[in-house]
């Protein structure tokens, strides 16, 4: 079956539940648009998620979920939740949640977690996963270390379940490839930042606009939490801290809050620009439903273009 069968949608598409931006209101749009809105929980708490999750519902009257990453320290308030206000999907990162598979198994709600590895792939499985997102190192924010292209088609060998692909796709060439690799569908983020509807601030897309193809750097590698954002005087000044060996406290200091600082007060110095390597093809700011049109529109083309590059005996 395709994402499109699975979840009921008019694209095959997954909005990345990416914190601090993934409200209710883009959720809603997403959803609206034909993809799968999600709502970023990260940097949330439990009321405020049940008010974003009000306010999708409000908005739309298609399928959207909730991104839970379980190292928030309310997570247990916040899978209960998820079965009290019936969200339909769920995707979870940071960890296994098999803790409350049985719980949303039983209202019915879809489990797809985020992955970065083929063990975690099998595990999450046997647990109970309806779907996996095997997300590669070239997306935006905490990441692994396998590119799209090498981790996607070993997770799809590996387990029986469907796999969306995440990671380094921003036009139809990327989304065919996926496919190709064995993806449903694919998970999108950095391409959704320069949508007209994504809430993050002008500076901030703006930035990500202007990026080129060496634009994104990687904190957090040496401390064992990697996170790719666009390079400013703050990335600068965090990995000359970093290879210097400072203690992971100090580094903190750094990021404390720079996402916040990045999307609500548009601080492209001092804040966390989080973007993946694809930033550097975005030229153009549109709607989310033309993002998704082109991007499926395109597909034929290429693929008739890749016909004739290959030779065919028909």
């Amino acid at each position: 079956m395709t994402l499109r069968e699975i979840l009921g949608l008019e694209f095959p598409f997954i909005q990345g539940g990416m914190a601090n931006i993934a409200t209710g209101e883009f959720a809603a749009a997403a959803s609206n648009a034909g993809a799968l809105g999600i709502i970023g929980s990260g940097g949330m708490n439990a009321e405020m998620l049940e008010e974003h999750i009000k306010r999708a519902k409000s908005l739309t009257d298609k399928p959207f979920g909730v991104n839970l990453m379980l190292m928030n320290p309310e997570c247990d308030k916040m899978a209960e939740l998820l079965v009290r206000e019936q969200v339909p999907v769920v995707t979870t990162g940071a960890g296994s949640p098999s803790k409350y598979m049985e719980m949303w198994k039983s209202a019915g709600i879809k489990v797809i977690p985020v992955i970065s590895g083929v063990a975690l792939a099998r595990r999450l499985e046997q647990g109970g996963a309806d779907l996996l997102i095997a997300e590669g190192c070239e997306s935006g924010g905490h990441i692994g270390e396998a590119t799209t292209m090498a981790l996607l088609p070993q997770v799809v060998d590996a387990v029986q379940i469907p796999v969306v692909a995440a990671g380094g796709i921003a036009d139809s060439r990327q989304l065919l490839a996926a496919f190709a690799l064995g993806a449903v569908g694919a998970q999108l983020g950095t391409c959704l930042l320069v949508s007209e509807e994504c809430p993050i601030h002008a500076n901030y897309k703006e930035a990500v606009l202007k990026a080129k193809d060496n634009s994104t750097t990687v904190t957090g590698r040496i401390a064992g939490a990697p996170v790719r954002i666009l390079k400013n005087a703050m990335t600068r000044d965090y990995l000359k801290l970093e290879k210097s060996g400072a203690e992971l406290l100090e580094l903190e200091k750094f990021t404390l809050g720079g996402l916040r600082r990045a999307v609500f007060d548009g601080d492209v110095q001092r804040g966390s620009l989080m973007a993946g390597q694809v930033a550097g093809q975005l030229k153009e700011i549109k709607p989310l439903r033309q993002i998704f049109t082109e991007l499926v529109g395109g597909l034929r083309p290429v693929w008739q273009s890749l016909g004739e590059k290959i030779g065919s005996d028909e």
